[in-house]
C-alpha cells in the first residue's frame, strides 16, 4: 500500500497524517513534529513468539502518537539510561518519527538502530531523541524498537520440530520489518523512501554490517553509517546450538519440553537470558551470548568474510570506531569485553583452539605489537582492536573495492573523561551525533569544562552525517580539504577531535600485526 499524503492540522501543536495503516496524530517538537509508538509489526506474542514479525493490522480512527511504545523485555542494567517508568512488554515493535511539516517536497530519511550488545537498550533513550538532527538537517528521523536478548538473538532453531518452529535472527528480522515499514509509510511523513540512510552504533552498527550482506535487506536502505560495529560478533549455527542448550539447562527444562518456552512468563525467559549474557563472555572472553547467527537462511555468510569476498550491498558507507573503545567496559566492570591481560590471553587461547590455521607465532606477533600487553593499558588496546577497530578496517577494505567508503576514528574526549581514563570510550560519540548532551541521570561530561569544544565537534559530525544522508558524500573538513574516501592504498582516516585531521593509515604497525584477513572471533 502507498501512503495517501492526507494531512490534517488539528490543535496548534498537533498534526495528523494518513498512512496506509491509518491516521496518526503527531505533536509539535521544536520546529518539527514527532510521532511516537507507531506499530510496524503485529505483537510478537502468543503463537508469534520466536517467529518472524507479522504484518501490523490497520487501525480505525486516529491513533494518538504522543508517547513511546513499550520497551523490549530485558534485564536491569544501570549502564543503559532508561526511564524506569516506561513499561517493558513483548508488544514492543514500534517506530518513532521526527519530521518537518510535510510540504510535498520529499526529504531524505535517517533510520537509527540502537545498540546494547543485542540484549539491552531502547529507542526511547533520551540520547536518541531525533528532534535536533531533524531540525538541523531538514530530514526525517526514524528510530525503532526490536526484540532483544532471549526473544531476539537467542537462536533456538536447533530445537525446532514439525509442531514447533523456532526461527533464527528474530531481532534482525524485526529490523528488516521496520525498514519495510519505512519504505511503505514514510512518504506520509514527508520522507523519501528512495533516500534512506541506515545508521547505528555498537550492536546497532553490527546489525548494519550484517544487514549489508543479507539479500533480503538489499534495496531497503541506500547508504549506511556503522559506528563502532562489532562486525565479527556473528556466530555459526553449531555454536548457537550449544548456547541454546545451555539456556535450557539454566531453566532446568528438558529438551523434550522445549515447547514450554512458548507459554513461559517473559520475566523467567529474561532472567535466564541475563545469566547467559554474563556467563558466556567470562567462560569464552571476546564472545557474546546472543548475537546474529549465520543460519544459511536470512544470514547466508559470515558478514566480514562476505565483505571481503565482494558480497556486500553496493551502497556508500561510513564506518569507524572510537580511540578508547574498551575503557568504558573496564570503568563499568562489564564482562562483555576482556579488559585484563589474563582475559585477553584466554581470548587468544580460544582463537587458537577454534582456528587451527592461526599459528602460535601469528598470535604472538599480534601481542608483541602492544608494548604494554601484560598491563591493563595494553589489554584494553588489544581488546579494542579485536572487537571494534580491526573488524571495521576489514569491512572497509572489502567494501571499498566496489563502493565509496569513508573511515573515521572518534578521538574527542572532554577533560573529565580524560581525567577518569575513559577518554573517547565506547558510545561516547552518541551525544555528538544527535546533539543531545546531558541525557544521563548524573552526567559528568562537562564537570571540568569542555562544552564549547564538544558543541563544535558535534556540529561538524552532524554536518558530515547529514551531508552524507543528502548527497552520499560527507561534508568537507574545515577549510579547503575534503574527507577523502578510504581505499586499501590510501587508508585515509578522519580523526575527529577538537581539530579534525585526515591521516593516512593511523596505527599502521598494529594493523600490519593483525593482518589483512579476517580472524575468527567466533
Amino acid at each position: 500500500m502507498e501512503a495517501t499524503h492526507v494531512i490534517e492540522a488539528g490543535e496548534p501543536d498537533t498534526l495528523t497524517v494518513e498512512t496506509p495503516l491509518g491516521k496518526a496524530r503527531g505533536y509539535s517538537d521544536g520546529s518539527v513534529f514527532s510521532w511516537k509508538g507507531i506499530p510496524y509489526a503485529a505483537p510478537p506474542t502468543g503463537g508469534l513468539r520466536f517467529r518472524s514479525p507479522a504484518a501490523p493490522q490497520p487501525w480505525a480512527g486516529v491513533r494518538d502518537c504522543r508517547a513511546f511504545g513499550p520497551i523490549a523485555p530485558q534485564g536491569h542494567d544501570t549502564s543503559v539510561p532508561i526511564d524506569p517508568t516506561m513499561m517493558l512488554d513483548e508488544d514492543c515493535l514500534t517506530v518513532n518519527v521526527w519530521a518537518p511539516r510535510p510540504d510535498g517536497q520529499p526529504r531524505p530519511v535517517m533510520v537509527w538502530i540502537h545498540g546494547g550488545a543485542y540484549c539491552l537498550g531502547s529507542s526511547a533513550q533520551p540520547v536518541y531523541d531525533g528532534r535536533l538532527l531533524a531540525e538541523r538537517g531538514d530530514v526525517v528521523i526514524v528510530t525503532f524498537n526490536y526484540r532483544l536478548g532471549t526473544l531476539g538473538f537467542l537462536d533456538l532453531s536447533s530445537f525446532s520440530s514439525a509442531d514447533r518452529v523456532f526461527e533464527s535472527n528474530l531481532g534482525l528480522r524485526d529490523q528488516i520489518a521496520a525498514l519495510e515499514w519505512v519504505r511503505e509509510n514514510i512518504a506520509a511523513f514527508g520522507g523519501d523512501p528512495g533516500e534512506v540512510t541506515l545508521f547505528g552504533e555498537s550492536s546497532g552498527g553490527g546489525a548494519i554490517t550484517t544487514l549489508m550482506t543479507v539479500p533480503r535487506a538489499e534495496g531497503l536502505f541506500h547508504r549506511a553509517i556503522a559506528q563502532s560495529p562489532p562486525a565479527t560478533s556473528v556466530y555459526g549455527a553449531e555454536r548457537a546450538a550449544t548456547v541454546a542448550a545451555r539456556f535450557l539447562e539454566i531453566l532446568d527444562l528438558p529438551a523434550d519440553r522445549v515447547g514450554d518456552l512458548w507459554d513461559m512468563p517473559v520475566e523467567r525467559l529474561v532472567k535466564a537470558g541475563d545469566i547467559l549474557v554474563d556467563e558466556v563472555p567470562v567462560r569464552v572472553p571476546g564472545t557474546l551470548a546472543m548475537s546474529p547467527v549465520v543460519d544459511r537462511d536470512l544470514v547466508p555468510h559470515y558478514p566480514v568474510a562476505a565483505f571481503q569476498k565482494g558480497h556486500s550491498h553496493r551502497i556508500p558507507l561510513i564506518i569507524g570506531s572510537n580511540k578508547d573503545e574498551a575503557s568504558i567496559f573496564k570503568f563499568m566492570r562489564s564482562p562483555l569485553l576482556p579488559v585484563s591481560a589474563e582475559a585477553v590471553q584466554q581470548m587468544f587461547s580460544g582463537l587458537a583452539q577454534d582456528n587451527p590455521e592461526l599459528s602460535a607465532l601469528r598470535l604472538a606477533e599480534i601481542v608483541a605489537a602492544y608494548p604494554d600487553s601484560t598491563k591493563p593499558r595494553g589489554a584494553l588496546a588489544i581488546s579494542r582492536d579485536a572487537a571494534f577497530r580491526m573488524p571495521a578496517l576489514w569491512v572497509a577494505d572489502g567494501h571499498s573495492r566496489h563502493s565509496p567508503t569513508w573511515m573515521y576514528r572518534f578521538d574527542h574526549a572532554t577533560p573529565i573523561l580524560k581525567a577518569a581514563r575513559v577518554g573517547a570510550g565506547h558510545a561516547t560519540e552518541l551525544p555528538y551525533v544527535f546533539g543531545n548532551f546531558g541525557t544521563l541521570n548524573v552526567d559528568p561530561t562537562f564537570w571540568l569544562g569542555g562544552r564549547k569544544a564538544a558543541v563544535d565537534v558535534s556540529g561538524r559530525m552532524q554536518r558530515r552525517w547529514l551531508a552524507f544522508t543528502r548527497y552520499a558524500v560527507p561534508a568537507a573538513l574545515d577549510g579547503s580539504k575534503h574527507w577523502a574516501p578510504y581505499t586499501e592504498e590510501s587508508r585515509s582516516t578522519l580523526l575527529i577531535d577538537s581539530r579534525d585531521r585526515l591521516v593516512a593509515d593511523p596505527d599502521q604497525a598494529l594493523r600490519v600485526a593483525w593482518g589483512d584477513e579476517v580472524m575468527g572471533f567466533s
